[in-house]
């Protein structure tokens, strides 16, 4: 995302399996725009917040065929996700050499 106070790069979740990538897209949209409606806050900080949400709703989307994985999702699921793909992206800069 280029924004005007910099810039953010999120990977995709990495996955065990792709099942099925059809619509994967739509559901990063729906995860991001999802999350911006649902705290009505469209700031760097929490656009960057949506880029996660939106790619960890697509990382449900693609476990099955069309929308099988994620008709019922909750909550606490989704939450669980993105604390997944939060600790797989998270590293301390403060090493020594």
């Amino acid at each position: 995302m280029f924004h005007e106070e910099g810039v953010f790069f999120a990977p995709a979740l990495p996955l065990e399996e792709v099942f099925d990538p059809t619509g994967a897209g739509d559901t990063f949209a729906g995860g991001f725009m999802g999350y911006i409606a649902a705290t009505g806050d469209i700031s760097f900080t929490n656009m960057k917040r949506a880029i996660i949400y939106g790619s960890a709703m697509a990382s449900f989307c693609v476990e099955q065929f069309s929308i099988k994985a994620i008709e019922n999702l909750n909550k606490e699921a989704i939450n669980k996700r993105v604390s997944e793909f939060e600790s797989l992206t998270r590293f301390d800069t403060e090493l020594e050499w």
